[in-house]
């Protein structure tokens, strides 16, 4: 009888381990962040960015990120658009972004990205202010 129990009880830890090894992190555990709360304005601006589990702080190196919209918001002219473009990443886990910025001041980036193994899409809305050369 003993064995029965021991057997029974050695099956429900390793389910309980299996379970909890295979389950991926959702997507709200994870976040979009500026490299730097600034770029310089020009017609060619580099925006950078990461995404990052949040727990873990573990930059996120194979999402699939794609910018929907860049606009300058935070100073009250969201019709005040710029096209973006992606760039040639030149770190792990870092985003770039071509823009042509007319003008300095506050910009929104909306971004959307699609992450390995998870559900969902992630979406964020940074904010980073032009600054003049």
């Amino acid at each position: 009888m003993f064995r029965i129990h021991l057997v029974a009880m050695v099956v429900a830890t390793l389910a309980v381990i299996a379970a909890s090894s295979s389950a991926y992190a959702a997507i709200a555990d994870y976040e979009f962040q500026l490299v730097s709360p600034s770029v310089t304005q020009a017609d060619t601006a580099i925006i950078a960015v990461r995404i990052v589990h949040r727990k873990t702080l573990e930059p996120v190196n194979d999402a699939i990120v794609f910018a929907s919209r860049l606009d300058m918001e935070p100073d009250g002219m969201e019709t005040m658009t710029a096209a973006l473009e992606a760039a040639p990443g030149t770190e792990a886990g870092v985003y770039r972004f071509t823009a042509a910025l007319a003008m300095a001041g506050g910009w929104r980036l909306s971004l959307a990205a699609k992450i390995q193994g998870e559900e969902g899409t992630l979406q964020g809305r940074l904010v980073f202010q032009a600054v003049d050369q």
